[in-house]
């Protein structure tokens, strides 16, 4: 399936970025438009809060200067919370050149951003963002901004991926390499559904350790782009392509069902698939998947999936 997803590497630049109050020297053109873009985050597992501190977005027209955006006070979220099709914006209705782009800086608070596990509540662990106050994160991709129109942007700040243990360094607990989807919200849609997690997990009693789910751990369903794609873990070390996202499911209303919501993804087919392990994203993990299906998302739609675990 052709999509027009767009997977950022994410890189620190080696020049800083002039600050100022609001949008800056553009590329030369005849018409403008108006850009929107906000901030959302495909759901992590084994943190509790993931705060981070934006302090502007900067644009780069395909044929000219960057154009800067600094806010007077940082945007700061526990993106945690913005998580099911949930959002914050970073810029609203800026006009801009109308044209192709083809990168984005985000800048980043390093000393006011931080993560805290779910084992450990209330305890702030350091977070180190390389270059993310001097030069800020740079997101290479080419985007559209329609003349005489507002396009709507949304970057997915895919938690789960861009958290890394950094390995004994002494820089900080963690570090964040981000992993980022920049998606046009006219082109997105959602898939919800449901999983017998119960069942599931009773199922797999008595067989060895490795089938049953982690303890304390309900699991997550894993999209994956293009029909029919085979479930791998989440590696971002990996060569192979892993899910698009992994959003682990909930029993919010605590009558035994558990649910879930992959939002913000852009119209076309996906494989979607049920793990109740856990997967360390830094390593390769083996892992047992159920339920493993495809799924057709439409734009500016909520599409109900078959629930979790099928008939085989």
């Amino acid at each position: 399936m052709k999509s027009s997803i767009r997977l950022f590497t994410v890189s620190a630049l080696a020049a800083g970025i002039a600050a100022c109050g609001g949008s800056g020297d553009g590329a030369s053109s005849s018409s403008t438009g108006n850009v929107s873009f906000d901030v959302t985050d495909a759901p992590a597992m084994e943190f509790s809060n993931v705060t981070i501190a934006f302090t502007g977005i900067s644009l780069k027209p395909e044929d000219g200067k960057w154009i800067e955006f600094t806010f007077e006070q940082a945007k700061t979220w526990n993106l945690l919370d913005l998580q099911g099709g949930m959002s914050e914006p970073l810029i609203t209705d800026e006009e801009v050149p109308a044209g192709n782009y083809t990168q984005i800086r985000l800048l980043i608070d390093t000393k006011e951003s931080f993560v805290e596990l779910e084992d450990e509540p209330g305890i702030e662990k350091t977070l180190a963002v390389p270059s993310g106050e001097q030069s800020g994160l740079k997101l290479n991709g080419d985007f559209v901004v329609t003349a005489d129109t507002t396009t709507d942007f949304t970057i997915d700040f895919d938690v789960k991926k861009s958290i890394v243990n950094p390995s004994g360094q002494s820089l900080a607990d963690y570090l964040l390499k981000p992993s980022l989807r920049l998606v046009n919200n006219v082109e997105v849609g959602a898939i919800s559904g449901g999983v017998d997690y119960a069942t599931i997990n009773s199922t797999r009693l008595g067989t060895d350790q490795l089938a049953n789910c982690a303890e304390g751990y309900e699991g997550a369903v894993y999209v994956y782009q293009g029909a029919d794609a085979i479930p791998t873990d989440i590696n971002v070390n990996s060569d192979e392509t892993g899910p698009v996202m992994a959003v682990p499911v909930s029993d919010d209303d605590n009558d035994g069902v558990y649910t879930y919501t992959a939002a913000f993804l852009e119209a076309g087919d996906y494989t979607i698939s049920y793990s109740c392990q856990l997967d360390d994203n830094e390593a390769d993990d083996e892992m047992e998947f159920d339920g493993t299906h495809t799924v057709t998302v439409i734009a500016d739609t909520k599409v109900e999936a078959e629930p979790i675990p099928l008939l085989q």
